[in-house]
Parts: structure tokens; sequence; C-alpha cells
């Protein structure tokens, strides 16, 4: 089982950004999949998520509005488009898989069972 992280870069505020999360070795339809971030010197925290159905997603309040999660299971990638971002928004982002799970646990990192390595966000002022 792997998940692979990609598409991080440098951008300035403001801009649009869209991170790859490639799921291999399993099949993406029954798993949760989430999106985290962890900032220098901060806890990793749960971003955006989705369900395994995509009828459910979940997104920190902090992004509520700018950032989208999406999946293609055909493709079994899920994808978090990141819009109007801000300079706080820079962390290494990291994409977890787990079992179906609620809304309200989604950001919960226990939850989850595989991690990909992360990729790195820089927005600029």
């Amino acid at each position: 089982v792997q998940l692979q992280a990609s598409g991080g870069g440098l951008v300035q505020a403001g801009g649009s950004l869209r991170v790859s999360c490639a799921v291999s070795g399993f099949t993406s339809d029954y798993y949760t999949i989430g999106w985290f971030r962890q900032a220098p010197g901060k806890e990793r925290e749960g971003v955006a998520c989705i369900q395994n159905s995509g009828s459910v997603t979940y997104y920190v309040d902090s992004v509520q509005g700018r950032f989208t999660v999406s999946r293609d299971n055909a493709k079994n990638t899920v994808y978090l488009q990141m819009n109007s971002l801000k300079p706080e928004d820079t962390a290494d982002y990291y994409c977890a898989a787990g079992p179906r799970l609620i809304a309200s646990s989604m950001p919960t990192e226990r939850y989850y069972d595989y991690w990909g390595q992360g990729t790195q966000v820089t927005v600029s002022s």
C-alpha cells in the first residue's frame, strides 16, 4: 500500500496550486483519504478529507471556501485544489488513507492507517 503526494511548490499569496495523491496497492474506493499539513513548529492538522463515495467531505475552518478536495477513483488519485493561498498555508502536505469515516472523525490522525510522504507548499507574501 502506497500513497504518493506530489504537486507542491512555491506560489505567491493569492495564487493557486493543486496537489495530488496517487494511491496504489489497494482500491481507493473503500477508503477515506485525508490531506494533512504540518507547518514548522506546529502540530499536524487535518485540512481536507473525502469519504470513499466522494459524497462526504471535511474542511478545517481556515481553508473553507478556498480549498476543494476531490477524487478520481478510476485513476486512484485524490486532489486538493488550493486557491487564494495565504502565507499561513505554508506547510508540508501529507495524504493518508483510512477506513470509511464520518465527517467528524475525518481530521483525526489516529484513524488513518497509511501515510504518504509530504509535498512542500510554500506561499510567499
